[in-house]
């Protein structure tokens, strides 16, 4: 839960006039609920006049947020698209949106979209304003850093394979996670995915498995244009994704398909509890 005042740095704010309101955050707005306050200023501080131009332009962001590119970034952005009811507008410090950007910048590459002039940091104050600064290092120290996904080329799918080459793959990898994909149509035209993970095992490290799950899920999400390749039809389809975690970077390097038919990774996955890597 984001609190304010663990982001605000004392000086003078600016003056809201009389020609905003406060309105509450529409449900339409996910990515800005339970964000520690329920109304927003209208117009907002991205000029959005209305209700309507507010979701619609702040929907082709939720999927960056759900890629938790940076712990910021619906911070950022919901202080942008929906800006708190206080008698000053709060705007973000430029080293949160410095932060985010260099975060989030090469996950929008991988989709093909630039970072938008519009939230180009120089607009936004500096940390001796009073704004939203990022948590301090002591926030990161007691927090665990997990391994970032990252933009990558998507591995061939395998279909063909024996249960002795998946292990030999698994012996060399960090982490194999069996995902379930299937893909949906949303009210806005676009395509979006459900992701379901189950992590079979993880070979070495300090990951638990809802770590693993969490950042494969998020691994999909950045990757999406693997996804499109992965689920050509509306029908569920089952993968086994196996990589290594190299320099804090996940890594999938190898894809199998999962079909019911197939009992080679059934096998290979029994084998491997008992099974001595050379």
């Amino acid at each position: 839960v984001f609190a304010v005042n663990g982001f605000l740095r004392l000086a003078t704010g600016l003056d809201i006039g009389l020609s905003t309101k406060c309105v509450v955050i529409p449900k339409e707005m996910g990515m800005c609920h339970k964000i520690g306050y329920s109304e927003m200023r209208l117009p907002n501080l991205m000029g959005h006049t209305s209700m309507a131009e507010v979701i619609l332009k702040s929907t082709t962001w939720q999927h960056l947020v759900h890629t938790d590119c940076h712990p910021h970034v619906r911070t950022f952005l919901c202080s942008l698209f929906a800006p708190i009811c206080l008698d000053t507008f709060i705007h973000p410090c430029r080293s949160m949106c410095v932060a985010v950007r260099d975060s989030c910048a090469p996950v929008l590459r991988c989709h093909g979209h630039p970072w938008p002039a519009s939230l180009e940091c120089d607009r936004f104050p500096g940390d001796e304003d009073m704004c939203l600064a990022p948590l301090t290092k002591d926030y990161k120290r007691l927090h665990k850093v997990l391994p970032k996904p990252t933009c990558q080329t998507c591995p061939a799918v395998e279909e063909f394979f024996t249960h002795k080459r998946v292990l030999e793959v698994f012996c060399d990898s960090n982490f194999a996670v069996k995902v379930k994909l299937s893909k949906k149509r949303t009210a806005f035209e676009d395509q979006e995915y459900n992701i379901e993970c189950q992590v079979e095992f993880i070979t070495q490290g300090s990951l638990m498995p809802y770590e693993t799950q969490s950042m494969i899920q998020q691994w999909l999400l950045i990757n999406e244009k693997c996804i499109e390749k992965m689920t050509p039809t509306h029908r569920p389809m089952v993968y086994l994704l196996v990589g290594n975690i190299e320099e804090g970077i996940i890594l999938v390097k190898q894809v199998y398909r999962w079909q019911r038919k197939d009992s080679q990774l059934t096998l290979a996955t029994q084998r491997w509890r008992y099974h001595k890597c050379l």
